[in-house]
């Protein structure tokens, strides 16, 4: 056998490094990952985590097999860490174990009398949310109308032809402000930070379209999709010559509707869009409500004017008060949990917290006490029963927008241990992202043994990456693991941080040995 020498070794060595760190910037499939034994697999870990650029991060990491109850790793499992999205795996469990996966969130239509033999309501018709989150065009092609059909078949099955009132929108199910606790200001002005409402539509945001003018100088072309008067838009934007860089911002200053748009797009540049938040979308909600109607020759003598929480704290909601003109119900909740953790939206993560929150709040609940308060004091319920101390979860909203969520690696692990063995334990799993092929997790690990193995969930904030979830190994053993990297400042753009995340995910899956149980050598 021929001797090699340390100087050769050490360029062997460097140039393996070399490869792998090349192949995973360049977005090709890594070198085969493949370990056989546990304490190789630990040593990887602790290896990976102890690199040099994370010497001023924090990781938190957890590994445990479903199938032996042994843990394969950890490191500072039982520290705090900002889980961000990874907040919605508390929230969707909490949402299964409550409500169950074939609920259904209801919104119904009331009128203080019934239509007269003309078709005639002669008051006003309350359409009363209770948090749907399912009403809006992406559900129905692309057709913000569409998706109000089912009301508008309420009012023709109930015979209603004209309304001599007011068309009220009631969002007063939810108590509370609008905004997630922990959220920043700026939140709002982006899709993912929409309010919360009970009466939600169109997720909250209308899409935004900017075409260059007709010649340089020009204010840009602007158009709303649906189209609307409840938002104003103030044209700030210019046509630029041919080449230019595009610059568009928008700026919707909180508490009202009005958007300044501005900056320039060149004159051969192609359409630009983007979404714009809307303020009070319970406002906006009855607004396409009331032309829905008119499509369908529905007059409405009355204007749209809305009700909530504070207002019903002077005129309370008294059902017996009112005449119940029909219901439509949304999507199951075993779909809406899908629509939510598939691709992490927020707005109906904490829609479902405050639907809990809501349902939860009694006539001895104290009156200062919000619908997510009351959603938060039910999850540390459920946790506890899931055997969760405590100390271990602080969350104070339900999608992880708020960089104030606490939670530890040892939590999310039970948390994922307890709902493998619940009764929607299949629903729970499905509805998470599948490396490579769906959701979040559609561009990562492809051409890995992680891809279409991993379902996990995704979380990422400017000072805070994770994932957590469920993996099988080579070997054919099911593992669940928690994975947080937070304040971790990367200097390398091109090396995302959660590239360092789905590195140990793909050990995992690379994995062909076998742990013991405790008690077994």
């Amino acid at each position: 056998m021929r001797k090699v020498s340390n100087g050769k070794v050490a360029l062997l060595i460097a140039a393996f490094i070399g490869r792998v760190v090349f192949a995973a910037f360049a977005g090709e499939p890594l070198p085969d990952q493949s370990v056989e034994t546990l304490a190789a697999l630990q040593q990887r870990f602790s290896n990976h985590i102890a690199g040099p650029r994370f010497a001023a991060a924090s990781w938190g990491v957890k590994v445990v097999s479903l199938d032996t109850g042994r843990t394969l790793f950890e490191h500072n499992a039982e520290k705090l860490f900002s889980p961000a999205s990874n907040s919605k795996l508390y929230t969707t469990a909490l949402a299964l174990d409550r409500l169950g996966a074939d609920y259904r969130i209801k919104t119904t239509l009331y009128a203080t009398a019934r239509p007269n033999r003309q078709g005639t309501l002669p008051g006003d018709l309350i359409v009363y949310g209770r948090g749907d989150p399912a009403i809006n065009a992406r559900l129905n092609g692309g057709d913000i109308y569409q998706a109000l059909e089912p009301l508008v078949a309420v009012l023709n099955n109930a015979g209603v032809k004209r309304i001599e009132g007011d068309l009220v929108g009631d969002d007063s199910y939810f108590r509370g402000p609008p905004f997630g606790s922990g959220w920043v200001w700026d939140d709002t002005q982006t899709y993912y930070g929409a309010e919360i409402s009970a009466l939600t539509i169109n997720d909250n945001f209308l899409q935004l379209s900017v075409k260059p003018g007709g010649r340089v100088g020009a204010p840009c072309q602007l158009t709303l999709t649906p189209a609307t008067t409840f938002v104003i838009l103030s044209n700030r934007t210019q046509t630029a010559g041919q080449g230019l860089k595009r610059s568009i911002a928008l700026y919707r200053p909180p508490g009202g509707n009005v958007t300044y748009i501005s900056g320039q797009l060149p004159i051969d540049d192609a359409d630009y869009t983007d979404n714009v938040t809307v303020h009070h979308p319970a406002g906006l909600f009855v607004t396409l409500f009331m032309e829905a109607l008119a499509r369908h020759g529905v007059k409405v003598r009355g204007r749209t004017r809305t009700l909530d929480w504070l207002d019903r704290q002077m005129s309370p909601f008294d059902v017996a008060k009112y005449v119940e003109l029909g219901v439509i119900e949304s999507l199951p909740l075993r779909e809406l949990v899908r629509e939510i953790q598939k691709p992490s939206q927020n707005l109906y993560a904490d829609l479902l917290l405050a639907h809990v929150g809501a349902n939860s709040l009694t006539t001895n609940a104290p009156q200062q006490q919000t619908s997510e308060e009351s959603g938060i004091a039910a999850l540390e319920t459920f946790l506890s029963q899931a055997g969760i101390g405590k100390g271990d979860v602080q969350f104070e909203e339900g999608s992880g927008l708020s960089r104030n969520n606490l939670t530890t690696p040892n939590a999310t692990i039970a948390l994922l241990q307890f709902m493998s063995r619940h009764k929607w334990a299949d629903v729970y799993r499905d509805a998470l992202p599948i490396a490579g092929v769906d959701g979040t997790l559609h561009d990562r690990m492809k051409d890995t043994p992680a891809a279409g193995n991993v379902r996990a969930k995704t979380g990422t904030l400017r000072w805070a990456n994770s994932l957590s979830g469920y993996v099988t190994s080579a070997a054919g053993e099911r593992l669940i693991f928690s994975l947080m990297l937070n304040r971790y400042l990367n200097t390398e753009p091109s090396h995302p941080a959660r590239e360092d995340i789905d590195t140990i995910a793909v050990m995992l899956a690379s994995f062909t040995g076998h742990t013991a149980r405790p008690n077994e050598k």
